[in-house]
């Protein structure tokens, strides 16, 4: 029991392949099967993510098709359903609100909550299996719960046991379970970061934590960020779940009906590459990363579908939402059809800085990108007539 007085009971309930579990509900046929969600029936495009079964083959989110299929040839790919998982995740989402209103939604499959009044009313490993037996019973989903007194430790602990895990994790556990973990499991590290800590030493949780490697650590990462997971690791981060931490702002979207219908596909996919343009344009100027795009069309029988594709890292990159919106053209254009509206939009945004809370060493990804994105941006502020926006959004000295 988390009994002190300062101590908060936070949760972090993530469901266990969410996506495949859904789609397994829909097909039972599924179940055991070594299958991934992603663009049925070609080799194109990147897994949304895999069955455990898969899992064991290498297979993972965000792994291009063609690979998948050269790790394990008789991977199953599915198609994904997209507002099948929304869907699912108000299923879910409404049995945790029985339990506090204190949740913050950290994606569509995983959540933080605030348990700590229930701390003199029952144990929270009690709470915790019935908050799993009801999801499980009610929805049909499996999820793990880690229980600790900050957001950090309580993501951390959810990781530790897949599927149907639950941990407890208390400051004064922190050696005995997080110091054995790879560094590789630190909680936001970059794909890039990990391999060079390994690679100079830094195994383990306990070595990044041991002040005789302190000096060789700040000279890879830098000491911003060395003191940063120092602190998460040591349970001194953040204890507030904040429901409307992403509340400002949901979506940003941009569409256009014509008085003449697109009829070529070259014509509508330089027009949804135009509202990219624009939509990143403002992404950047509100300092906002995202994890899904969508694609919206309507035909000449006012018939409107929209499509989405969701990310389990945040995004900003423009060229994520180019390839993303061809993808989901490519999968719903019907040729047999002319249409009138089109559009395109980013959602689950979050500020630049709070992605960066919750995933610690993706500095890297941005320096990856930044040549690149420095072009885009040269090229939008060029059509727009002024040097307005510059990278990460900050405008530059006149």
């Amino acid at each position: 029991m988390l009994k002190s007085n300062n101590s908060k009971l936070i949760f972090h309930i993530d469901m266990n392949a969410f996506f495949c579990s859904v789609e397994e509900i829909r097909n039972p046929s599924l179940r055991g099967k070594a299958f991934a969600v992603g663009r049925e029936g070609t080799l194109k495009g990147v897994l949304s993510t895999a069955s455990y079964e898969a899992r064991k083959y290498g297979i993972h989110s965000a792994m291009p098709i063609i690979e998948a299929y050269h790790k394990l040839p008789s991977l199953i790919v599915v198609n994904g359903h997209y507002s099948e998982y929304k869907k699912y995740h108000e299923m879910f989402m409404k049995i945790i609100y029985r339990y506090t209103d204190k949740v913050e939604v950290a994606s569509i499959d995983e959540c933080y909550c605030d348990m700590t009044h229930w701390i003199e009313q029952k144990h929270p490993i009690v709470l915790a299996k019935e908050i799993q037996a009801a999801i499980l019973t009610e929805v049909g989903l499996k999820c793990s719960i880690g229980i600790a007194p900050t957001l950090f430790l309580a993501k951390m602990a959810s990781d530790m046991q897949k599927p149907l895990g639950l941990v407890v994790l208390r400051k004064r556990d922190v050696k005995e379970k997080l110091y054995p973990l790879s560094v590789k499991d630190i909680f936001g590290i970059g794909k890039k970061t990990y391999p060079l800590l390994i690679e100079n030493g830094i195994e383990t949780i306990g070595d990044f934590m041991d002040l005789e490697n302190k000096d060789l650590i700040i000279s890879l990462i830098g000491i911003n960020s060395y003191n940063y997971v120092v602190s998460h690791v040591q349970g001194n981060s953040s204890n507030v779940v904040d429901k409307d931490r992403y509340s400002d702002t949901q979506s940003i979207s941009t569409s256009s009906t014509y008085d003449v219908f697109l009829e070529s596909l070259s014509n509508i996919i330089d027009e949804l590459r135009q509202m990219a343009r624009s939509v990143y344009q403002r992404l950047i100027k509100g300092d906002y990363v995202f994890k899904t795009v969508t694609l919206t069309l309507r035909d000449q029988d006012f018939k409107t579908i929209t499509r989405q594709k969701s990310f389990n890292e945040y995004q900003n990159d423009l060229y994520v939402i180019y390839d993303t919106i061809e993808e989901l053209l490519d999968m719903y254009y019907d040729e047999t059809k002319r249409y009138r509206l089109i559009g395109v939009g980013v959602s689950n945004l979050v500020h630049t800085k709070d992605s960066f809370e919750y995933n610690l060493f993706n500095l890297d990804k941005f320096d990856d990108k930044k040549n690149a994105i420095t072009k885009i941006l040269n090229d939008i502020n060029k059509n727009i007539g002024s040097e307005v926006i510059s990278f990460m959004g900050d405008k530059k000295d006149k």
